[in-house]
């Protein structure tokens, strides 16, 4: 045989294996998928809740225009530190001051004319004392006279006593008897008198009681023209100027703002959390808050308060507000405030700084995890399918490998996601078993694994393309190698 041809025949042999081996390959990898595999390992985990909101002293009082003026003085400026009852302002006082005036010199007019009813009182009381005084000792005379004229009698019988004494005793007890009854009207006279006095003396004191109540109402009407610092801290607001005119609250519309006083001793971080994480925040759970107008900078602080009705994301009112204005049911996302105290604040944080709270619901310490894209979800109807098709064919193709309208790689309707199952692929003897787990609290990128697994076990971490389609008991090839572009951007 000519060498040319030798050469020929030997080439086509090495054409004919090199195809044997590619379909070799191909057929062996047939309906294998290519994974991506962690291990279960343990680790400490911290499950938390992250929201905005801004800063905001524990006290603050924004002070209001009380009554109608103009505002002639203010004596501080903002950012001003201030004691509790510090005059801060003052409002136009002509009036008012006028009225506490005349109220006053009514007060003290009324005043003097109970203090002479007192004295008239206290004459007739007198009066009344004296008359009784009198009847008694004109009833005594009476009496002296009364035996005196009784002896005449007795007398004048046995004829011991002359004609003119005797008529001058009885002479004597009439008049002791006309004296003892105009005693008597005198004294009635007089108590009359007292109790009219007394009367009188009442309605002074009723009139002086109403002029007192009149002077501390026009005496209040002045103090609100004077306004004090409410307690110590920070005037962190003060919007007005001298000069301008300002008028008190109306029905449901407060009065026009003058100024804001903050504690700023004391700070917290007010963030709104989504109704999804509340019911897992907790009261005194520590919490870490940072400021984007410290930038790198973390405070610590703990809860201290959960507001109990949801808050509207577009209005900011409550639930319970918006029930009782309409009853339109509003089906967006409701958030709910929560307080973070702040500890140790710095002196440079004011009221209104944008600030997210991460707040630490959860704490595992050596707890069994996995990447949280590792779990996935399973119909009963799926399993029970894989599984008979595992037993009759040996193995199970993977869903890539199934026509697209297929109803294994349509998404579970909603009737069917109650049966869902949730578990991870365990990688066992080259092949993806779907094994159901029960999972604890869920960190950053983590979750932890109560039932199910065990530290060292393999598990399918990826791709997301074929977690979403692999199938149980499918055939797997591993390949942890990072992606192109990865690899070129390290």
């Amino acid at each position: 045989m000519k060498p040319w041809k030798k050469r020929l025949m030997a080439g086509m042999v090495i054409v004919v294996l090199i195809i044997l081996a590619i379909i070799g390959v191909w057929w062996s990898r047939r309906g294998v998928v290519t994974v991506q595999t962690g291990k279960v390992v343990r680790q400490d985990l911290t499950a938390t809740v992250t929201a905005s909101g801004q800063i905001e002293p524990e006290n603050y009082a924004n002070v209001n225009a009380n009554s109608i003026g103009k505002i002639t003085d203010i004596y501080v400026q903002e950012g001003e530190r201030v004691k509790k009852g510090q005059l801060l302002m003052r409002t136009d006082d002509i009036q008012q001051q006028a009225n506490v005036d005349a109220q006053t010199a009514t007060l003290k007019s009324s005043e003097a004319t109970l203090a002479a009813d007192e004295a008239a009182v206290e004459a007739s009381a007198a009066a009344v004392r004296t008359a009784q005084a009198n009847l008694t000792q004109s009833q005594a005379q009476l009496a002296q006279k009364k035996l005196a004229y009784q002896r005449g009698l007795a007398l004048m019988k046995d004829e011991l006593l002359s004609k003119q004494d005797f008529d001058q005793r009885l002479s004597d007890y009439q008049v002791a008897q006309a004296t003892v009854e105009s005693s008597a009207a005198t004294l009635t006279q007089v108590k009359a008198q007292y109790l009219q006095a007394k009367n009188t003396r009442a309605m002074a004191s009723a009139q002086v009681a109403q002029n007192r109540a009149s002077l501390m109402g026009t005496t209040d009407v002045l103090d609100k023209t004077i306004y004090t610092s409410p307690y110590n801290g920070i005037v962190t607001s003060l919007p007005v100027h001298v000069g301008e005119n300002v008028v008190p609250g109306v029905q449901n519309q407060t009065g026009s703002l003058l100024f804001q006083v903050s504690d700023l001793s004391v700070i917290n971080s007010e963030v709104l959390v989504d109704e999804t994480d509340i019911a897992s925040v907790k009261l005194k759970q520590p919490a870490y808050v940072s400021i984007d107008a410290l930038p790198n900078q973390t405070f610590e602080g703990y809860v201290t308060e959960i507001g109990q009705s949801a808050v509207s994301s577009t209005t900011g009112e409550t639930t319970t507000a918006q029930s009782s204005s309409s009853n339109v049911s509003n089906q967006e996302a409701k958030q709910f405030k929560v307080k973070v105290r702040l500890e140790n604040p710095p002196g440079t944080l004011r009221p209104g700084l944008s600030c997210t709270a991460r707040i630490i619901t959860a704490v595992r310490k050596n707890a069994v995890s996995i990447p949280i894209q590792a779990l996935t979800f399973r119909s009963k109807k799926e399993l029970e399918q894989s599984q008979k098709k595992s037993g009759s064919q040996g193995e199970v193709l993977a869903a890539e490998a199934q026509p697209p309208d297929a109803a294994a790689d349509s998404p579970p309707d909603a009737d069917s996601s109650q049966d869902d199952i949730q578990g991870v692929f365990v990688v066992r003897e080259g092949h993806a078993v779907f094994v159901p787990v029960e999972t604890g609290i869920m960190g950053t990128m983590n979750v932890e694994v109560l039932k199910g697994l065990k530290p060292d076990d393999v598990i399918v971490t990826g791709s997301y393309s074929a977690l979403r389609t692999l199938r149980n008991n499918t055939k797997i090839r591993i390949n942890n190698a990072p992606p192109p572009a990865a690899a070129q951007g390290q």
